[in-house]
């Protein structure tokens, strides 16, 4: 009986240890290009970018949380079936500085938030009513002067 214990605590042992083994690790999310985009400057074209797009209640809302990279000519583009003015982003659970872009329905930048605090819960507001909403990293508006006017083209492949 002794014997049999001392089995039944050694093999408890050792399924504990391979427990903290296989524990679950978080999971990568991997960009996944949808579409391209351009901006413009009186018809010249300032930068291109890969987008993903983000079209359905859950993909907007989740947005690029929980991600830890992004290349610097990727994006994420939140298209909307309506243009209104869109003060409803955060920066929950989102790891990386991001500059928010906001476009209208007739393709051109109306409003810019610049380098959004990563984990920040605060509201980042926007008065101007845009249809979409493009989320780069910090520092892209700056690099290539992006600025209230220019023009944006999209293909979706």
């Amino acid at each position: 009986m002794k014997r049999f214990s001392l089995l039944l605590i050694f093999v408890f042992l050792c399924s504990c240890k391979q427990d903290k083994k296989n524990s679950i690790k978080p999971i990568e999310i991997a960009f996944k290009k949808e579409a391209e985009l351009v901006f413009l400057n009186d018809n010249d074209t300032i930068q291109s970018l890969d987008v993903e797009l983000a079209e359905t209640d859950y993909e907007q809302q989740t947005g690029l949380m929980h991600r830890s990279k992004m290349g610097m000519h990727q994006g994420m583009l939140f298209m909307y079936k309506d243009e209104k003015p869109r003060p409803t982003f955060y920066m929950k659970n989102t790891k990386l500085p991001l500059d928010l872009i906001y476009i209208n329905a007739n393709k051109q930048v109306v409003e810019i938030n610049k380098n959004a605090k990563p984990f920040d819960e605060t509201p980042i507001r926007a008065e101007q009513p845009a249809k979409y909403v493009l989320e780069v990293n910090a520092g892209f508006v700056d690099k290539y002067q992006i600025n209230e006017g220019s023009q944006v083209i999209f293909k979706i492949l």
